[in-house]
């Protein structure tokens, strides 16, 4: 459907909220769910199976139509997109099946990383870290996908499901200054400070992924490395760049 299709569409639901308008504008952006489902399943890897995330994400597409408010202006793709995401993540907490065992290997990653970046900065490498650690690489290569989905709720922790005013709030700062947030120079600069923490291979994968739009396996290609070590790359990555931009990560990860 073209924009203007959509506006159409948009603007007789605003007027009259009938279950056939409903309908086409959920089958409409079906495709959006799938996006989102698509890029946070990277992390979870086999945990939770793809389908599954689309069928939670969908309830979040739901939400969104039916809070959405399309006399204010809003792009509904990125207030959807946030509601989408936040609905599985939710999910994915109620769950709440993550053994012990992951969160413990989870908090000793992070301290020898950051007892690494005390001593070295940014620049270490997995060797490094396995060996403050006291394991081997491979160990620590499994580690880390087990770990992937603590990494992910651990990034979408502002997006608590259950505030309302945490996502009014974003929409707030967003769409009622003169420029969006992406478009912000200060932000700008904040990013691109941010994206100088990371090593160049985790920059390359961060900036080939968000702005190239590329696949893990074709980085994989470009890199000359497994999609796992890709993964792996981009989740530390990601962890990195929330430390330094925190609720402002949106202009990084926003679909």
């Amino acid at each position: 459907m073209k924009d203007d299709d959509r506006k159409k569409l948009w603007e007789a639901y605003s007027k009259k909220k009938t279950p056939e308008l409903h309908e086409k504008i959920i089958i409409e952006y079906a495709g959006l769910v799938k996006v989102v489902a698509g890029r946070l399943s990277m992390y979870l890897g086999h945990n939770v199976e793809y389908d599954d995330l689309v069928g939670y994400g969908t309830f979040g597409l739901i939400d969104a139509i039916d809070k959405f408010d399309y006399s204010k202006g809003y792009k509904f793709e990125t207030y959807a997109s946030l509601r989408i995401r936040g609905s599985i993540i939710d999910q994915i907490r109620k769950m709440d099946w993550i053994p012990r065992s992951i969160r413990q290997k989870q908090r000793k990653i992070d301290n020898a990383c950051q007892s690494l970046e005390s001593k070295y900065g940014k620049n270490y490498t997995d060797e490094d870290l396995a060996k403050e650690m006291n394991i081997t690489v491979e160990e620590l290569d499994d580690w880390q996908n087990q770990t992937k989905i603590t990494n992910i709720i651990s990034l979408d922790e502002f997006l608590e499901q259950g505030s309302e005013s945490k996502t009014e709030q974003y929409f707030a700062t967003t769409f009622d200054q003169p420029e969006k947030i992406v478009e912000s120079q200060e932000l700008k600069h904040i990013l691109a400070n941010a994206l100088e923490t990371l090593t160049e291979r985790e920059k390359t994968v961060i900036v080939l992924y968000y702005y190239e739009e590329l696949t893990l396996k074709e980085i994989s290609k470009i890199l000359e490395v497994s999609e796992s070590r890709v993964s792996q790359l981009h989740t530390k990555a990601l962890k990195k760049l929330k430390t330094k931009l925190g609720v402002n990560m949106d202009v990084l990860v926003g679909f």
